[in-house]
């Protein structure tokens, strides 16, 4: 698989974040898969990661609701 990213005005650090961009589903697969995870510490690992998520969701909505109440 390969990835084209293109250069534009000389905008280089505009191309490389468009780079990561492209390129992040595939680095994380390779992350995943460098070494094998016993399957409890993968559902450890998953939930911790949903309840980072759930956090930071709840935070976005509670903003939200908080402005459009005073508003």
């Amino acid at each position: 698989m390969s990835v084209n990213v293109n250069v534009r005005n000389n905008n280089v650090d505009g191309a490389l974040r468009a780079l990561r961009t492209q390129a992040a589903p595939t680095l994380s697969a390779v992350r995943e898969k460098k070494a094998y995870k016993k399957p409890g510490v993968r559902r450890r690992e998953e939930k911790k990661q949903n309840t980072i998520n759930s956090i930071r969701s709840n935070k976005k909505n509670n903003r939200r609701n908080d402005y459009k109440k005073y508003n």
